[in-house]
């Protein structure tokens, strides 16, 4: 019998001069991943509504990557892939949602994501650890993270454990059932990565009242994100 793959469900990609020099989300989380996953990988565009999204049984765990877009949006392939998540979450299916992901597991499961008051946020932030959970085995309770974000989860759905906070983000990840996890947090970016970002989006930035230059000198390596996405596959996937 094959070995299980593991799955980066996009629902969107990253900028395109990050993407020209450090690859797509898959190419991110494979590199933060590192030798704790030596089985297969794949992928999988969620708002492709002309495919059947892969049978959860069928995978070692899945990644739900970051995206652009806004689950207020309500598209039809975000319904679609919220009613997937549900079922991967009462099939134990192993779940990492990041971002984007985070915020649409949240509202599968109940919750509502709204426009952060607080506005955006880009580069490097501060969170702490409020609960005690195998994916943040060897973090420590503060940590620096690197976020890229506008959206955040305004209602927590019912049922979950929230593990992380920010000043602006009550519920920045949380765990749900045995084998779901999800961050608002990208563990996949290192640094350079979130020069990328601000690069492409300073002039958004300056547009919505931020100084792009000030989070650029704020940019730090957030050295446990690739502690965090080893932890998700050592602890959670199904070998």
């Amino acid at each position: 019998m094959a070995e299980r793959p593991l799955l980066v469900l996009f629902t969107g990609s990253t900028v395109a001069r990050v993407r020209e020099v450090h690859g797509d989300f898959d190419a991110h989380f494979q590199r933060g991943v590192g030798d704790a996953w030596r089985g297969p990988w794949t992928s999988f565009d969620a708002r492709d509504e002309g495919a059947p999204l892969p049978d959860p049984g069928g995978l070692a765990g899945v990644i739900v990557s970051g995206s652009a877009s806004s689950v207020t949006e309500r598209a039809p392939w975000m319904l679609r892939l919220e009613a997937w998540l549900r079922d991967g979450v009462a099939r134990e299916t192993p779940l990492l949602g990041v971002c984007f992901g985070h915020q649409l597991l949240a509202q599968a499961l109940g919750g509502e994501v709204r426009p952060n008051p607080a506005g955006r946020r880009l580069g490097s932030l501060s969170i702490r650890r409020v609960d005690d959970d195998p994916l943040f085995e060897g973090v420590p309770r503060e940590l620096t993270v690197s976020v890229s974000h506008r959206d955040h989860v305004g209602v927590a759905p019912p049922g979950v454990r929230k593990l992380a906070t920010a000043d602006h983000d009550d519920l920045h990840a949380f765990a749900v059932g045995p084998k779901a996890r999800a961050v608002q947090f990208h563990p996949e970016f290192h640094a350079e990565i979130v020069r990328g970002y601000l690069a492409e989006r300073s002039e958004l930035l300056r547009s919505e009242g931020l100084d792009p230059d000030a989070l650029l000198r704020g940019v730090v390596e957030p050295v446990f994100g690739p502690v965090i996405l080893r932890n998700f596959i050592r602890r959670f996937v199904r070998r």
